[in-house]
């Protein structure tokens, strides 16, 4: 999981390197300070004369300066490596989202996308500034701070092998009862960010029904079970503090208890004052350096279930990859659907689509028409192979669709979805999704077949009129034109329209197909509809039950021989008069 991770390191490997060269410096600089500053009380204790006590306080300044700079050096270069570990994770996971196929996307929440994203890729970013540091500093200072402490203090250093231990199993402990609490944690996160993106996205139905105080309770139900987690796991981990100050204490009053014994029955032969204020340097030195291992032990405890949930995004592979040798023309917009059968995971209880056979000429206008859950949308998305059809063969332009470069074949195939989005920006930079390179020209062409230039042309800016994000400052009728018309930018050769217009009214709807018919002759038009007025003009129509094709035909043949159309379409004339 981690060689995973750290390949996102690349270009702040010398940093990484750097910050814990410095740190190794800056340690070994502490620990001869409490040496040079023992040999100093000796000399006073002798004493010595002012040039000597000069002397000696000159070097402890010029030690304590590197100790300082080296310190500087390692926090910088920790710093920059850490913060730039993290940009390049975000990077490599935003690609590798990028990447997935429809099928990976299903698999992830973007509420869990957006906590991986953020939250954890924070605490892998503290995680690896404490190991780069942290992690180099406080081994180096405990093996040092010991080795000084024996020389320093002979036998005496042996007080350690007391506190070492005790505390070493104390803060194990610790770090085992706090390691399941996180791990919960951040499901209960990923559930806090599932609730805040749905209220967001459906605040406006949320106000329209007046749920308000129904989506304020379920925030805070999730806000508290993540508040109960953090608070367990902290009361756990509070114990670590007084356990350091425990042993700190204890072993200064063994040290000064048993030293000041040792100097005074020995008269200082054996031991003496420099040796004792030394020691006690060493003795929290030692000390420090395992609460801050425990506290290293504690973020990479945090850290390692985050890093799981990362690497599980970049290890993630699209089930959809280009062949070998792709092809990347699209001779014309003929679709064969041959034998095809389609499950959306391979634990799917049922096919969504099960024996399909159709065939499509290219430049023909095909109505698919159906009720709630026959299958139309995922009929549609194997064309452009937003998934792989499960058994049989998807044909665009005479080859199957596997053969394509996925992008190329994409480029060829336009699809107005059901759900409509625009993004935040103008409306000529939302139009460009479907062109980056087309003119103002192209874009009003684009518009008139879509009905849209006439509304556009209404608003003070034009075609510069700032559009929020998900096009919420303008009607849903006028968000479907403008996703029609940048689809049509993209001059494809099958146009796709997934209940598209289901916003706009008849007879703009007529407008819009007859402009299709009259300006984009060539061009493969497949539309799916809950009317049958919008189908009704194509040369075929598909009716659609329980993920299988019922009938194919004109809308005379179908009013024909066709029960099942028959009734749709006496309802709704009856419905809302004749269409």
């Amino acid at each position: 999981m981690w060689k995973i991770l750290t390949k996102s390191i690349r270009e702040y490997k010398k940093p990484s390197v750097l910050a814990p060269a410095f740190v190794s410096m800056e340690v070994v600089i502490e620990c001869i300070i409490p040496f040079i500053t023992a040999q100093l009380v000796n000399q006073i204790k002798a004493g010595c004369g002012v040039d000597t006590i000069l002397k000696y306080g000159l070097l402890l300044l010029a030690m304590a300066g590197f100790s300082l700079l080296f310190g500087r050096l390692s926090g910088t270069a920790c710093a920059t490596a850490a913060s730039g570990f993290a940009r390049n994770l975000r990077r490599d996971m935003f690609h590798s989202i990028q990447s997935f196929s429809f099928e990976n996307i299903d698999r992830f929440p973007p509420s869990s996308l957006v906590t991986r994203l953020t939250t954890d890729v924070t605490n892998v970013q503290m995680a690896y500034m404490m190991i780069i540091r942290v992690a180099i500093r406080s081994p180096l200072m405990l093996i040092f701070a010991v080795i000084m402490a024996f020389i320093m203090g002979g036998r005496l250093a042996l007080i350690f092998a007391f506190a070492i231990p005790f505390l070493g199993t104390g803060l194990y402990l610790i770090i085992r009862k706090a390691f399941p609490i996180f791990k919960r944690v951040f499901r209960k996160y990923d559930a806090l960010n599932r609730s805040i993106q749905e209220n967001i996205q459906g605040i406006r139905v949320v106000k329209s029904f007046v749920r308000e105080a129904y989506e304020k309770q379920k925030f805070e139900k999730a806000a508290e079970d993540v508040r109960m987690e953090f608070t367990a796991a902290e009361k756990i981990l509070a114990f670590s503090s007084p356990i350091m100050q425990f042993c700190l204490y204890i072993n200064m009053v063994l040290i000064l208890t048993f030293g000041a014994y040792t100097i005074i029955s020995t008269q200082g032969l054996h031991f003496n004052v420099g040796q004792l204020s030394s020691l006690m340097v060493y003795s929290f030195q030692t000390l420090v350096s395992l609460m801050m291992l425990s506290m290293v032990f504690v973020m990479i405890t945090i850290a390692n279930e985050s890093a799981h949930r990362i690497a599980e995004v970049l290890q993630e592979k699209s089930t959809l990859v280009n062949p070998e040798n792709p092809v990347y023309d699209v001779k014309d917009g003929s679709v064969d659907f041959s034998g095809v059968s389609f499950r959306y995971s391979e634990k799917a209880e049922r096919m969504a689509l099960e024996h399909i056979d159709l065939h499509i000429r290219s430049g023909e206008t095909i109505g698919i028409l159906g009720g709630t859950g026959s299958s139309k949308t995922s009929l549609v998305q194997l064309i452009p192979r937003l998934y792989d059809a499960t058994e049989g063969v998807v044909k665009v332009g005479g080859l199957g669709v596997q053969a394509y470069d996925i992008s190329a074949l994409r480029n060829q195939v336009s699809m107005v979805l059901q759900n409509n989005l625009l993004f935040s920006g103008t409306i000529k930079e939302n139009l460009r999704w479907g062109n980056p390179l087309a003119t103002d020209e192209e874009m009003r062409e684009a518009c008139r077949l879509a009905q849209a230039d006439d509304f556009i042309a209404q608003f003070p800016d034009g075609y510069d009129t700032h559009i929020e994000q998900g096009g919420t400052n303008i009607s849903g009728g006028q968000k479907q034109r403008l996703c029609i018309a940048r689809a049509l930018l993209k001059k494809p050769k099958i146009l796709i329209l997934d209940d598209s217009t289901s916003a706009v009214d008849t007879h703009t709807d007529a407008k819009i197909r007859k402009a299709f018919r009259d300006y984009i002759p060539d061009t493969t038009k497949i539309v799916i509809a809950q009317r049958v007025a919008s189908v009704q003009d194509a040369d075929r129509i598909v009716l659609m039950d329980k993920g299988g094709i019922v009938a194919v035909g004109t809308h005379e043949e179908l009013l024909e021989k066709s029960e099942i159309y028959r009734e749709v379409y006496e309802s709704q004339n009856k419905a809302g008069g004749r269409q």
